[in-house]
This record gives C-alpha cells, sequence and structure tokens, in this order.
C-alpha cells in the first residue's frame, strides 16, 4: 500500500508567511486552482481510506481534488496547535524568540513535538491497518512530523523535509521498510507569479505531476 499526502492548496495566510495552525480560513482562489489539478494526478486510483483534517482548507483541497465522496474526518490530521504563535510570520517569532525552531520548541500555550508526533502516529497506525492506498489531506508542519514518524525519525527530523502548499507526496515501502517514494512533488507547469517577492504561495496554471529535480523552494508554514 501507499500513502498519498497532500497538503492543502494556497491560503492567503500561507502566502503571506504566517503560521496557520488552528485558524480556519478558506483557500484563495490559487489554491482552489490548484487542488483541481490534484484530481488529475489522483484519477484512477482506488483508496481503501480518505483521511481529512476538519480545518475547511483541508476539506476543500480534498473535495476540489475529487476525494471528499469517501473522506472522513480525523481530528489527528489539524494542523500544529502554534498557540501564542498563531497569525504570526518566522520574522515576527524571531523577534520574540531568537533561534527559535517548532520542531524542536514547539509553541507557548499550543503543541510540543511530542504532542503533534503522537497524533501522527495515530494517523499511520489507521493508515497501516489497510492494505490498499490511503490518502490523507493535512497541512504542513503536521505532515513533516508524519513524514519523520513514517520513516522511524523522531518528530524533530521534520525540518529536514521542506513543504509547500498544494505538493503531492507518497510514503511507501521498500521491502517491507518504510520507505519515501515522492516528496513535495510540485506541477509541471507550473509558475508563480510572486517568485520574484521571494513568496512561497503557488499560483498559476498546472499540467500534469511530477518532481522537479534541483530545484531549491523556501517554505511556508
Amino acid at each position: 500500500m501507499s500513502v498519498f499526502a497532500i497538503r492543502h492548496g494556497e491560503t492567503e495566510w500561507s502566502l503571506n508567511g504566517r503560521h496557520t495552525g488552528t485558524t480556519d480560513i478558506p483557500l484563495t482562489d490559487n489554491g482552489r486552482r490548484l487542488a483541481e489539478r490534484l484530481r488529475a494526478a489522483l484519477n484512477g486510483r482506488t483508496f481503501a481510506l480518505v483521511l481529512v483534517s476538519p480545518l475547511q482548507r483541508a476539506r476543500e483541497t480534498c473535495e476540489l481534488a475529487g476525494a471528499a465522496a469517501r473522506a472522513i474526518i480525523d481530528p489527528d490530521l489539524v494542523e500544529w496547535n502554534y498557540g501564542n504563535y498563531e497569525g504570526l510570520t518566522p520574522q515576527e517569532i524571531d523577534r520574540q524568540a531568537p533561534g527559535w525552531l517548532i520542531f524542536r520548541d514547539g509553541c507557548p500555550g499550543g503543541e510540543t513535538p511530542e504532542q503533534v508526533s503522537a497524533r501522527a502516529d495515530r494517523v499511520i497506525a489507521r493508515a497501516r491497518a489497510f492494505e490498499d492506498d490511503v490518502a490523507l489531506f493535512a497541512h504542513g508542519h503536521l505532515l513533516r512530523v508524519l513524514v519523520a514518524r513514517w520513516l522511524g525519525l523522531p518528530a524533530g527530523a521534520g525540518q529536514h523535509f521542506l513543504l509547500d502548499t498544494g505538493s503531492l507526496n507518497v510514503l511507501d515501502y521498500y521491502r517491507g521498510i518504510p520507505a519515501l517514494k515522492t516528496w513535495n512533488a510540485p506541477l509541471v507547469g507550473y509558475v508563480s507569479p510572486i517568485v520574484e517577492r521571494g513568496s512561497e504561495g503557488m499560483t498559476g496554471p498546472v499540467i500534469g505531476m511530477a518532481a522537479t529535480p534541483g530545484r531549491v523552494k523556501r517554505t511556508t508554514p
């Protein structure tokens, strides 16, 4: 079995680099277009289980990608609770706590890495109960912890897995060993009109799915 782990499409806050945890905001128009393009990548696949975060940006992505009919809301897929850092940019947080790293320090008034790791472990156990493919629609930091735990790494290893909005990720096995098949795969033909501004938002036309070797990108919370 393979696990298709999909981060929701662009939102206004992801476009601006603001930490979006439990704040329930919708996709932008560009985010909706990108989510719709995911439908082609998932077309023809039958999922034994589809789990989605209760937050509307993930649910909307799931629906536009054509997977909502069998989707089950799983509270364990909600984004990291950023507590006092909700809605802040990394620069704003750094002024309060220089050198802060979420995968090491967690969030005051929010969740620790261990708490998020426990949620990710429950999702993984639920997925591994099936022999056929599973789809997950969730959020950036949660999915970065989830891939680390899938590989048997501590939650802090999520710092090594950058993840953009609307990206497709596939967790798999190599001879029975948990492995990573696809990570942060952009859509072929996708070009962001805001690259020159240094933003991580993803907008524009898309055709098909494929990884882009050698491409280095910053990522939003």
